[in-house]
């Protein structure tokens, strides 16, 4: 077994015991969450970060995996304890274990990604969802021919709440009487995880109508994003760019720049800079947007991109107001 799957099962005690020759020369470490470094989507985006960090600078970059958050807390100590430069934190999940053991660990710097941590050597990267949420659900208004589409969410919590809700607000200025399917995967951390649950309520939300399904929900959603190919559906990504796992039953995806939080991250620990506090990054600072490339050109009418790219323009012009669901406690639209 290699370092990094025994490191994934005993975490904290792999890298307290047996890390100081996988580690040596390494002062930079990302801590992946439960829904792991290959989940096609926002866990995998950070690792494509990590891989354009290395190859460019030739850096490696030490990385482990917290399935749970008590074991976020023994990874992250642990690793605080080897005296690195910078510690990145993919996932809502660890928001606690990073505030707590910054605090253990003053000189040690920590990047939380979608998770709002306090501290004077935290810096926590927080995205604007339901603008790139916005978007896809213009394009889901406009392709639905039954007038019905439908959202996968993963764990039930604000941030994907956020989703939904942007996803809503774009589709109801396309057509108000569009209906909107939501379900939710679970409630606990092993939401992320059940593809065939995944695939169940997006199956139900077809049976009811839906013909457009955006999925958010980590390794869950791969499981709705296949069912929309079995039943001729379409079907929207999340995270990463997924038009290529279903060419032609992809609508598009709604990509979160999790590659370019952590790229940069890395690259501002190499070069001896951080700046703590909270960094938005939205479809102004390109760190949301939608995806039209080869694999869904041919679902992607030009009346489609047209309407979606004005709306991609007035809202970084600010004509429009997309509610964000954690600001407001509600969506203005159900």
């Amino acid at each position: 077994m290699k370092f990094k799957q025994l490191c994934t099962m005993i975490a904290a005690l792999c890298i307290s015991a047996g890390a100081s020759a996988d580690m040596a020369g390494a002062k930079l470490a990302i801590v992946y969450d439960a829904g792991g470094k290959f989940d096609k989507s926002f866990n995998q985006s950070a690792a494509e970060g990590v891989a354009r960090f290395t190859k460019e600078t030739g850096v490696k970059v030490f990385e482990a995996q917290a399935n749970y958050d008590t074991q976020a807390e023994q990874v992250l100590r642990a690793l605080a304890r080897k005296k690195l430069k910078l510690i990145v934190s993919i996932g809502f999940s660890q928001t606690q274990p990073v505030q707590k053991i910054a605090a253990e660990y003053p000189n040690v710097h920590f990047v939380i990604i979608d998770g709002n941590a306090q501290g004077k050597n935290v810096n926590s990267v927080l995205f604007k969802e339901e603008e790139g949420s916005y978007l896809v659900g213009v394009a889901a208004a406009m392709a639905s021919k039954t007038k019905t589409i439908s959202f996968v969410g993963g764990m039930d919590i604000p941030l994907i709440r956020a989703f939904a809700c942007g996803y809503v607000q774009g589709a109801r200025a396309v057509n108000p009487k569009v209906q909107v399917l939501q379900n939710m995967v679970g409630t606990t951390a092993a939401a992320w995880n059940d593809p065939a649950k995944g695939g169940e309520l997006a199956r139900a939300q077809f049976e009811r109508g839906s013909d457009v399904v955006f999925a958010v929900a980590g390794g869950s959603g791969m499981g709705a994003l296949q069912m929309a190919k079995e039943k001729g559906k379409l079907a929207i990504g999340v995270d990463s760019n997924q038009n290529y796992l279903y060419p032609g039953t992809m609508l598009t995806s709604m990509v979160k720049r999790v590659d370019n939080a952590a790229y940069e991250a890395f690259m501002k620990a190499k070069n001896g800079q951080f700046t703590s506090g909270i960094t938005y990054e939205g479809l102004k600072e390109g760190g949301v947007d939608w995806v039209l490339d080869k694999d869904n050109r041919m679902v992607v009418t030009p009346e489609m991109e047209k309407r979606v790219t004005g709306a991609r323009a007035d809202i970084i012009a600010g004509k429009i107001k997309v509610v964000d669901y954690r600001a407001a406690n509600s969506c203005p639209v159900q």
